[in-house]
């Protein structure tokens, strides 16, 4: 529940608006508030200043976000946002892999979800670093499912370090596919440096590389860059992204699919 007053002024509709987006989507670009808001930049700028002031929001390279929140929230919680955008786009990739198929899966709750549709095929030979994904398809189906090792993250459950880097990087596969934290014109990025890390190897090591992300995505900015459009194949979402996103991928040659919802 969003409180009306911070400090001891009165929120504005639009600061209760600003704040209600924030709460739903973690961060958004400043760019993506003034299009929401059918507000010039301007008007953000000056909107968010005094809930920076407050100590209400957070300004970090051109987005602004919940304080207490930029970056990622816990595993579980996040798997249950956007839920339905998720379970449509994971639908999408699952009809794309075939029962034989080998897969690559980083750690995220997209991919978790796609991990869950993967359920339905036979035989797979998955490489993951995701402890839950490893749960859903190990000893079902004739898989065969191989889990980097490593410290497991006590918010996730995976693993990361040189370990799990070497290890994946033992395998060829014929699809990998990574999640991702933010999405804009130059790519994929992402919150945490190893989780960019090892998304960055699985599309070195596959035939067909893909990003699954749903559209509260689009528009945020990461620390880290993954990826450039140009090193995916595919990009399944659940809503068409902006159009300077979609230019890009058109430039890249990067195929653009929408799930349907």
């Amino acid at each position: 529940m969003i409180s009306k007053k911070f400090g001891h002024a009165m929120l504005s509709k639009r600061h209760a608006d600003i704040l209600q987006i924030l709460e739903a989507e973690g961060s958004v670009s400043i760019a993506a508030l003034a299009e929401r808001l059918g507000v010039s930049l301007e008007t953000v700028r000056r909107d968010v200043k005094p809930l920076s002031e407050a100590g209400s929001v957070v300004r970090i390279h051109g987005a602004v976000g919940l304080a207490g929140q930029i970056g990622e929230a816990p595993f579980q919680k996040r798997m249950r946002e956007n839920a339905a955008a998720k379970q449509a786009i994971a639908r999408a990739v699952a009809e794309m892999i075939r029962d034989g198929d080998s897969v690559m899966l980083d750690t995220g709750t997209t991919t978790s979800y796609v991990a869950r549709e993967l359920t339905r095929r036979r035989r797979l030979t998955v490489v993951t670093n995701s402890s839950d994904i490893a749960r859903t398809l190990a000893t079902v189906n004739g898989n065969r499912v191989y889990m980097a090792g490593g410290e497991l993250r006590s918010d996730s459950g995976a693993a990361f370090g040189k370990s799990a880097l070497d290890f994946a990087g033992r395998f060829t596969v014929a699809h990998a596919i990574i999640s991702a934290s933010a999405v804009d014109p130059s790519g994929v990025m992402d919150f945490d440096l190893e989780e960019a890390e090892f998304g960055r190897l699985l599309l070195t090591r596959a035939e067909r590389r893909m990003v699954v992300t749903d559209h509260t995505k689009f528009g945020r900015r990461g620390l880290i860059h993954v990826c450039g459009f140009a090193d995916l194949d595919m990009l399944v979402t659940d809503r068409a992204p902006p159009a300077a996103i979609a230019s890009a991928l058109d430039a890249a040659d990067t195929a653009l699919k929408v799930a349907a919802t």
